[in-house]
């Protein structure tokens, strides 16, 4: 306790700080200087530009700056900063299986967005896209915006969408920027490309590789079984290409191949040898945007394809009863929206529509003791498509006032229309005090998987709904100072759950029955003086669900309530501090967690213990072309696990050095 006691009050009087020259300051888990946060303009909370201080809806940003400081690090360990936000798995080895989950809301409830486009692999059950195939290295900012945000958005944006944004070119005709790091477990990553523009002409081509030789994945318990290292390869191409056709007119195109192999376990606390896994990722986007007098229009598509891969070969056998397994997931998505803002000194009006379809093909063969197992699922079945017109008007006054609504119908192919919509008042009073009160509805639509798998499908499956409130205040004590609070409460229905439905021939399936709530409190703050800077923030999250069915999916004689924040801890808080001397950047970040429920499959939840980790990093500039940093993470060397039976990372490091000409 002493100890624990000393890293708090070392963290509470140490700093972190921005350049002083900085224009725009940065946002350590969701903190930032007044200024910065009153002129910043942000596109994802109404898919146009717009100051954050404007919108009454809850955003926060990971700036270039950070990206920079994170380069040693994954897209998952910098959004688990973020207030509200918990990714599980983030800090396991490389290649590990990650959740989103923001504000307690399960898996598959965050959307995920590249450039404002969604992105999803219908071929997971629960139809989320992996952040293993974006590297961070290729990211200008990042913004998280909570919440409902179906109406813009359409399905899976319940508790919010995370909007990654690639790398912009270079202003000049040609621009080379590259980095290699290494660190421990035999990690390396490299990064090189070129970007600029010329006339009506901009590009940018980036390629990323990573290697680790990792750990294992699974946890010995003994300490004597001798698990094997479980390694990871990747390689990231991405490229983009913006015309300027005309004054008003730009087309732009871009490609992304991604692809990782990583060695896997058999299971919790149990090794496997010779399991390995591949996943690739084809990605290709094309747009046009018309510039009007008082306003734009946007069209673009995206082609997403997803193909992962799990081979268990004979060579070990993890269990006595599994000799051989093989099996391959595909998922490809069409995306294509058509929508214009139009905005005046006193309304902005957005209104679109967008079409996307989802397939997936599905193969799984297995050799067991009891003879071989396959089982198949082809896109002639697995497959749908959703059409959805939206609207949404923003109305504001010069005093500081602005009210937003707005409005999605949504067909879907298979369970036909539902409805969402928002409501966001937001008073800005003086340029110090923002009170704001949000009301969002919000569905997530039943994946492929669940509606037409043979064995365990339900095609009669609706959308999951849910409604949420947020209330709150940021302050702006002074230029330097900033805290925001923010209450939440979710009310989601018809939440699909995986049931035993008939016990005497232990038939499983998908039905919608659950009710599920949440509330909780958000509270961040921000000091900056001179050069430093102290960021803070915490969160606290209540669930639970009420269900005519138990944790283990047995149905009960009444409806009973028990807890559904399985994996995510009820109270998180966050602190950094750090300062600039000269050339010299040095931040300190203490992160703690509170325990958390793992579910068990057909048994009762486990307990994990609570944790804290305690990370330093620092950067010099050698000028504005090189710098190097060495990023020290859990440097007390915390044994803790974020999922049951798989091992975290210790006490680990990244170091290296980047350049840009």
């Amino acid at each position: 306790m002493k100890k624990k006691n000393f890293l708090v009050a070392a963290v509470m009087i140490s700093s972190r700080l921005l350049a002083q020259d900085q224009g725009d300051s940065t946002t350590s888990a969701g903190g930032a200087s007044s200024y910065s946060e009153l002129s910043r303009v942000i596109i994802t909370a109404h898919k146009s530009n717009q100051r954050q201080s404007a919108t009454g809806k809850v955003v926060n940003v990971i700036l270039p700056e950070q990206i920079e400081q994170g380069k040693g690090r994954t897209l998952s360990e910098l959004l688990n900063a973020i207030p509200g936000v918990s990714i599980n798995g983030a800090n396991n080895n490389l290649g590990t299986n990650q959740t989103v989950n923001i504000r307690g809301a399960s898996a598959g409830n965050v959307l995920i967005l590249i450039d404002g486009i969604p992105v999803n692999d219908p071929s997971v059950i629960t139809n989320y896209y992996d952040l293993n195939l974006l590297p961070i290295d290729q990211v200008e900012r990042i913004e998280i915006v909570k919440g409902g945000q179906s109406t813009l958005y359409g399905s899976d944006a319940v508790a919010g969408v995370i909007n990654v944004i690639t790398k912009k070119p270079a202003e000049k005709a040609l621009a080379f920027n590259a980095s290699a790091s290494g660190g421990s477990y035999t990690t390396f990553k490299n990064t090189v490309g070129i970007s600029g523009t010329n006339k009506s002409i901009n590009y940018n081509l980036q390629y990323t590789d990573v290697y680790s030789q990792g750990f294992s994945a699974a946890y010995d318990s003994t300490g004597n079984k001798n698990f094997d290292k479980d390694g990871f390869r990747q390689h990231v191409l991405y490229g983009s290409l913006q015309w300027q056709l005309t004054q008003q007119l730009q087309a732009k195109f871009n490609g992304r191949l991604s692809n990782y192999n990583t060695g896997v376990d058999a299971s919790a606390f149990t090794d496997d040898k010779d399991f390995t896994s591949t996943s690739k990722n084809w990605q290709g986007g094309a747009g046009l945007s018309y510039k009007l007098n008082k306003g734009q229009i946007n069209l673009n598509y995206l082609y997403n394809k997803v193909v992962r891969t799990y081979t268990d070969d004979s060579s070990d056998r993890s269990s006595p009863f599994a000799y051989y397994s093989d099996s391959k997931y595909e998922g490809i998505t069409h995306f294509a929206e058509l929508y214009g803002n139009f905005n005046t000194a006193h309304v902005e009006l957005l209104a679109g529509i967008d079409f996307r379809s989802n397939k997936t093909n599905q193969d799984y063969f297995s050799l067991g003791a009891f003879g071989p197992f396959t089982t198949s699922l082809k896109d002639t079945l697995a497959k749908m498509w959703q059409l959805s017109p939206y609207a949404s008007v923003i109305l504001k006054n010069d005093e500081g006032l602005s009210i937003e609504g707005g409005i999605r119908l949504n067909h879907h192919s298979e369970y036909g229309n539902n409805i969402t919509y928002t409501f966001n008042p937001c008073y800005l009073i003086q340029r110090k005090l923002k009170i704001f009160g949000n009301l969002y509805s919000a569905f997530k639509a039943p994946a492929l998987y669940q509606l037409f798998d043979p064995f365990y499908g339900n095609k009669d499956l609706k959308p999951e709904k849910s409604t949420t409130v947020e209330g709150g205040l940021e302050y702006f004590f002074t230029d330097n100072f900033r805290t925001r609070v923010v209450y939440f409460y979710r009310d989601a229905k018809d939440a699909i759950q995986f049931l035993l439905v008939d016990p005497g021939f232990f038939t499983y399936q998908y039905r919608n029955v659950n009710r599920q709530k949440s509330h909780g409190i958000e509270w961040e703050a921000s000091y900056k003086k001179g050069r430093w800077q102290w960021d803070a923030n915490y969160t606290h999250i209540s669930g639970k669900t009420i269900s005519p069915f138990d944790e283990t999916g047995s149905e009960l004689p009444r409806d009973t309530t028990y807890n559904n924040l399985y994996h995510i801890p009820k109270d998180v808080v966050n602190i950094s501090a750090g300062v600039f001397i000269k050339k010299l950047f040095i931040k300190l970040q203490l992160k703690t967690v509170s325990k958390r429920l793992e579910p068990v499959y057909a048994s009762q939840p486990k307990t994990l213990e609570g944790y804290y980790t305690l990370d330093l990093y620092g950067d010099y500039s050698f000028s504005k072309k090189c710098r190097v940093f060495l990023d020290l993470k859990n440097i007390t060397n915390q044994k803790y696990f974020d999922i049951l039976g798989y091992n975290s990372r210790r006490f680990n490091f990244m170091t290296g050095v980047s350049v840009n000409l």
